[in-house]
Order: C-alpha cells, then sequence, then structure tokens
C-alpha cells in the first residue's frame, strides 16, 4: 500500500471530507439527504442540493442524532453517491480505507461499519480511527519536536477538548460540552424568529447566515457596548440580504442602507452576531451548567503531571467547522493567557483549513509505511476473526 491509492473519509455529522491521499485537499459533501418544497419528487444526496432551485424550507434527513451514527439506510446513500464516478470514484477492491467514527462510539454502530466497510463495499482494508487521532497526527507531523498537544475539535454535535501525551491520548481526561454548529444554528433561528422573522424551517438558509454574519468578539462588554449605541458609532450593525433563489442564490452580509431596495428581504442583524458564538464560552447563556473551551482546557491541562503543563499550553490546535467564526483564536488566546500561568509560552495554532485538518491527519498517516502496516486490518484477516480482530486493533 501506497500513499497514493488510500480512500480519507472523514465522516463528520454535518459534512463528510473525502478523497484519495494523492490529492492535496479533500471534497466536503453535505451528510445529509434533503427534500425541497419546490421540487417534492426529487432528494437532494450530499451535494446535490447545488443543483436544487429553491433551497428555502429543506426538510433534512439526517444520519447521524446527537453525534452518532443511527439511520444507516441514510448514510449508506450519502456514501454511495460519495464513492459514485459523479463525486470522488473509488474502488475499495484495490484501495485501503482510513474512516473517521466518534470518539466513545457504540459497539454496535463499530460492528456496523465494519459489516458495510468489509461485506457490501468490499473493502480490501480498513482504519477505524478518531477524527481528533488524525488531527493530532497532523499536528506532529508538521511539529515533531512537540511533546504533547491538546486538541480542540469544534464540531457540529459537541466540542472535545483532547489531551495527547507523547503520541498517546488521555481518555480518561477527554470532556466534552454539548456545544456544536448545530445548537448555534439553532439558537440562531429562536433569536431571529422573536425578534423579526418566522425562520425556524430554514436551517440552510441560517447556517449561511451563521457563517457569513457572526463572529467572536474579542472584548465582549465592548462589543455589548458598541451594539447598544446608534448611529455610525455602531459598526456591527449590519443588514443580510436574504436569498430569493432567482437572482440571489446565497444571502450577503452588507451595510445598512437608508433606502431600502424593492423586493429583496433583509435581516437586520445586531448583537446576535456575537452573541450566539459566544455560547462556544459560557455555554450557561442557554441554560446549559458546562465550562466554556477557555475554562475547560484550563482544568484538562490542571489535571495532568506537572512536567507536561508547559507543553500542553504551548500546543493547542484548533480544529472543526464551529472555530471558523472571525477572532476565534484571539479571543481564546487571549482568555488562556490570563489564566495560564505567567511562566508559561501560551500557543494557540489554527490550520489555514480546521474543517479539513483531519482529512489531512489521514492523508499523512497514508504517507507512511509502518502506520499502514501496523494499524489497518485485512479483509481476510476480518473474514478469519470477526469483530474480535478490529476490536483488538482499533483503539477506539
Amino acid at each position: 500500500m501506497t500513499a497514493k491509492n488510500v480512500y480519507v473519509l472523514d465522516n463528520g455529522a454535518f459534512s463528510l471530507k473525502v478523497g484519495l491521499s494523492s490529492e492535496t485537499k479533500p471534497k466536503v459533501i453535505p451528510n445529509a439527504i434533503m427534500k425541497a418544497k419546490s421540487e417534492r419528487r426529487r432528494l437532494f444526496v450530499g451535494n446535490d442540493i447545488e443543483e436544487c432551485r429553491d433551497a428555502s424550507g429543506l426538510y433534512y434527513i439526517l444520519p447521524f442524532q446527537k453525534g452518532y451514527l443511527v439511520n444507516w439506510d441514510t448514510e449508506k446513500t450519502v456514501w454511495d453517491h460519495a464513492f459514485s464516478k459523479n463525486c470522488c470514484p473509488v474502488s475499495f477492491s484495490d484501495t485501503p480505507l482510513i474512516f473517521t467514527e466518534p470518539l466513545f462510539n457504540f459497539q454496535p454502530l463499530q460492528e456496523g461499519a465494519n459489516e458495510i466497510f468489509f461485506e457490501e463495499y468490499d473493502c480490501c482494508n480498513l482504519l477505524r480511527i478518531n477524527a481528533v487521532d488524525l488531527s493530532q497526527h497532523k499536528y506532529l507531523s508538521d511539529h515533531p519536536d512537540a511533546k504533547a498537544c491538546l486538541v480542540v475539535d469544534c464540531g457540529y454535535s459537541f466540542t472535545h477538548v483532547v489531551p495527547y501525551i507523547m503520541g498517546k491520548r488521555r481518555t480518561d481526561l477527554i470532556r466534552r460540552i454539548e456545544v456544536g454548529g448545530k445548537l448555534l444554528t439553532n439558537h440562531l433561528k429562536d433569536i431571529i424568529s422573536y425578534r423579526q422573522l418566522h425562520v425556524m424551517d430554514e436551517t440552510y438558509v441560517m447556517n449561511q447566515v451563521k457563517e457569513d454574519a457572526c463572529f467572536v468578539a474579542e472584548d465582549l462588554m465592548a462589543s455589548m457596548k458598541e451594539a447598544a449605541t446608534k448611529g455610525p458609532a455602531n459598526t456591527i450593525l449590519k443588514e443580510y440580504v436574504l436569498p430569493d433563489f432567482t437572482s440571489i442564490r446565497r444571502g450577503y452580509l452588507r451595510d445598512v442602507q437608508a433606502a431600502q431596495d424593492e423586493g429583496i428581504q433583509l435581516l437586520r442583524l445586531n448583537n446576535e452576531r456575537f452573541a450566539v458564538p459566544e455560547i462556544l464560552f459560557h455555554p450557561s447563556d442557554v441554560g446549559l451548567q458546562q465550562m466554556g473551551i477557555p475554562e475547560l482546557i484550563m482544568h484538562i491541562i490542571g489535571l495532568c503531571e506537572p512536567e507536561t503543563q508547559p507543553h500542553l499550553w504551548r500546543n493547542i490546535v484548533l480544529t472543526g467547522g464551529s472555530t471558523l467564526f472571525p477572532g476565534f483564536e484571539k479571543r481564546l488566546t487571549k482568555e488562556l493567557r490570563a489564566v495560564a500561568p505567567c511562566e508559561y509560552l501560551v500557543k494557540v495554532t489554527m490550520p489555514s483549513d480546521p474543517l479539513g485538518y483531519a482529512w489531512q491527519g489521514g492523508k499523512a498517516l497514508a504517507a507512511d509505511p509502518k502506520a499502514i502496516k501496523e494499524k489497518f486490518i485485512s479483509k481476510h484477516e476480518y473474514e478469519e476473526h470477526g469483530h474480535v480482530v478490529c476490536a483488538e486493533k482499533f483503539d477506539i
């Protein structure tokens, strides 16, 4: 097996990141089947949604619930689409597969993945691994001198903080908060529906609003004060032009204009622009009695051995789509610097593509012949020993 023919499937709850390890970056595909009001007879699988003429009021059929794969029929339909010649074609009979699964995945779900890939897709070699392990592998391949690192994975369903010491995951110290991209989008829908316009059925559009308009405030109180002012002094207040799916395919953010264009629908966004991502730092804003990300990082590092703590403080890496808010890295660094011991260097690394970082870790792993020999399970081994050999070899 060589790097040029390993297929990497980072199977996220919101999106799949897929591609051969010989490629420079993955293809990102929505991990859902969608139905549109405008085309009731057709199902849109994955990135087929780009062909939809009117994406308002989309109905989602999701394979994941609360971070775990529960709808195998839906997931297999999405996988069939992803592996097809129209998307990212592959023949698993001669192409090994790296497949990611959630932390603390349940045994029946692990066995279900084994069966589908070995028995239905006829996979020649399989590695089932956590996305955070791949992120850590990528970080260490880029920073070979790092003795330890802390992966902050802000995904769709949860945010996990995972410490690694000398390349080993400290499973006993993994912590998660119940905040991810899904909760943030739903909270934005609640706010907009209460204040302006009923958008509870507009998950697709409101997710785009969140991505285009929201940011993390560097100084929360200063931003709150600015949002309360009137006139040009308030640079936070913006208008979001909603798509009509004829002349406007995707909405966009603009400055407030005195004269309004006829025929377009607007949202006026003010403090909700930073209040929604603020939940990552203060989950109690929506009634979750949990630590925010900075407090959680400090808590986990405090539980580690004293000699490893300075290494963890200077090797914090951010992954996952919910870290893409402008200002996220700056705010996190500022808050961590305020609570870390003054003699320690605090360094937060934001990759150029945090969404595809785990996939890049799979690409790096595929280039390591030793890792391939030790970690992968062949179809022959599976047929001879069944799920037992997978449970022994895949350290999830």
